[in-house]
């Protein structure tokens, strides 16, 4: 996510690390892998212990996502008390606040790495932000595993393997919200707001591409700055438009801004399609939900508000456990609910791991094989390969009705698109 602002200072924390040096990397406070994984690199791993780090904005204009660490912490609290850890190892997770600034990401980041002495990063939030360090963690051969964004630069060459992200790109996801316009509104003139960065600029060029040709047209683009204090002008200048369809490409603040705005409007009634990065109660709720009323976005998690998963067994022991080990954390939220499925990813991936070491890490994520996540909706599990870095590509649409989300259409699988 780069707005100018946080482009000039994902530059300066560049320039940074130009200066500092990276250094070379460490290798103490691990055990000696042996056989085959001789050599290779057990930094933050003991016999019994495993220590991770993660940067996401707990304070700062995407606040909203904090909730999503208190969902891994959740799960590392429940498998260290019930399960003896990860591999037998107890997890010790340690979380850092940038503020959603890339210098402090790179400050906090060379903190765990260099300090702290973490095994892996898992993760970091927000695509400048993690731009910002994933030079540093490579160089230094540091896993920065499940990164929390959609830009398709994670999941794109091979310069820098020790990267991945984890849900669908937001390419994937502009993909899918052309097929459904197409599909429900052919002919539809579109209005878009973005946010002026990777994360927009990426929806906004993947749902133009697939339309292409269609008779889908985009007639009015507005964009802001994650340092904007509202939305509203851009609103108004949307509106006028009269589009049949308004894009809401746009993170938690700025989105709820965009749904109460449209809401306000009585002579404006578009299809309003809402990115799912800002898809949850948390943002919803405050708007009303009188006034969200058939919002479509996409979705690749189980809601945990939709009745259909209330005796689902990973939906159930994610509830009791949320509850029991991280009590200030809402299980209704999916920030929360996405930090725990993150969380499973990770355990899995690295029980997967032939070697258990950086490196054996590095590879499993680069080798999924259809790796089943109890919160992902059916049919959509973790797969990776030669060439593809993209562990999830499939969605389905939802709609809100009522008081909560409601499944509509079959899945989409992005893949190969």
């Amino acid at each position: 996510m780069r707005t100018r602002a946080i482009q000039a200072a994902a530059v300066a924390a560049a320039v940074l690390f130009a200066v500092a040096g990276c250094g070379d990397r460490e290798e103490t406070g691990g055990p000696v892998a042996s056989g085959d994984c001789r050599g290779q690199q057990t930094t933050g791993l003991t016999d019994t212990g495993m220590k991770l780090g993660g940067v996401f904005p707990l304070s700062g204009p995407a606040s909203a996502y904090a909730e999503l660490p208190k969902g891994m912490r959740a799960y590392f609290d429940y498998v260290n008390a019930e399960q003896g850890g990860i591999d037998g190892r107890r997890v010790e997770y340690l979380l850092r606040d940038d503020g959603y600034q890339p210098p402090k990401t790179v400050e906090e980041t060379r903190r765990l790495v260099e300090q702290d002495q973490v095994f892996a990063v898992l993760s970091t939030l927000g695509t400048p932000t993690s731009a910002a360090v994933w030079d540093y963690l490579n160089q230094r051969e540091v896993p920065q595993i499940f990164v929390a964004g959609g830009a398709t630069q994670w999941g794109v060459g091979d310069a820098h393997p020790w990267t991945i992200g984890w849900q669908p790109s937001y390419r994937a996801e502009g993909q899918v919200f052309a097929r459904y316009v197409r599909e429900q509104k052919p002919g539809a003139t579109v209005a878009v707001l973005y946010q002026n960065d990777d994360f927009g600029k990426d929806l906004l060029a993947s749902f133009t591409e697939a339309t292409a040709g269609s008779g889908v047209r985009v007639i009015a683009e507005q964009s802001y700055e994650v340092t904007d204090p509202t939305v509203d002008p851009q609103l108004r200048n949307l509106a006028g438009s009269k589009a049949d369809v308004l894009l809401n490409f746009a993170t938690p603040k700025f989105a709820a801004q965009t749904l109460a705005a449209d809401a306000r409007n009585p002579e404006w009634n578009p299809l309003h399609i809402l990115t799912q990065v800002s898809s949850t109660m948390s943002v919803l709720a405050p708007v009303g939900f009188p006034q969200v009323q058939n919002v479509v976005t996409s979705v690749f998690v189980k809601d945990p508000a939709d009745p259909q998963w209330a005796d689902d067994p990973g939906m159930k022991l994610y509830r009791d456990k949320v509850a029991r080990y991280q009590p200030g954390a809402d299980p209704a939220d999916g920030y929360t609910l996405v930090g725990w499925a993150m969380a499973q990813s990770f355990h899995k991936t690295f029980d997967a791991a032939s070697c258990k070491t950086r490196e054996g890490l590095r590879d499993a994520m680069r080798s999924l094989d259809d790796v089943a996540i109890d919160l992902l909706l059916p049919g959509i599990t973790l797969r990776t390969g030669e060439g593809d870095g993209f562990p999830m590509e499939a969605m389905r649409i939802q709609r809100f009705e009522g008081d909560r989300w409601v499944l509509a259409g079959e899945l989409v699988d992005t893949a190969g698109r």
